[in-house]
């Protein structure tokens, strides 16, 4: 036991002395159809480890709630590890390498679960020190009733109705 505790506290020491940075950011949205007198909502909290400059560690969580015909409520945790393959002062390129779990429920209907495989690319714009702008467009890889998704299979989306936009704190 002192040994594993030895060996934790060694690579935690080693991963804290190549760290960068820490960073909290996620999005949130928010639609409301007047027509059919429904609010739908999402909020989407991230969490991740710079393990060097260009790699990182994250989770993403997600709540979403459908306020359609039949109201409809997931929640999803979605690990990745970004790539940064470009950097300068300001902008920095990506790619979230990783896979989520989902599971969905509509009112008076069975959960349904899901989960995706794939890459989202991305850009983080450089407001100052501490904050950046982060954009997702699109997702290519595998889904099967993930609750973001079309469906099952494979597939690349590259469209304006995929685009997340959130805000990034890195400590």
């Amino acid at each position: 036991m002192k040994k594993m505790l030895v060996l934790l506290v060694v690579v935690m020491a080693a991963l804290s002395a190549h760290a960068q940075e820490m960073y909290l950011g996620g999005g949130i949205s928010l639609w409301r159809n007047t027509d059919l007198d429904k609010t739908s909502f999402s909020i989407t909290p991230d969490v991740g480890y710079e393990l060097s400059e260009q790699w990182a560690l994250g989770i993403e969580l997600a709540y979403a709630h459908k306020g359609e015909e039949i109201s409809t409520n997931a929640f999803a945790l979605a690990p990745y590890a970004r790539y940064s393959f470009y950097e300068n002062k300001i902008v920095r390129l990506f790619l979230d390498m990783g896979f989520g779990f989902s599971t969905q429920k509509a009112k008076h209907q069975d959960a349904v679960n899901g989960f995706e495989i794939g890459v989202k690319p991305g850009m983080a714009i450089k407001l100052n020190h501490q904050f950046s702008l982060i954009t997702k467009v699109g997702f290519a890889g595998y889904r099967d009733d993930y609750f973001r998704g079309e469906g099952s299979g494979f597939g690349v989306s590259v469209e304006g109705e995929n685009i997340s936009i959130g805000i990034d704190y890195e400590f």
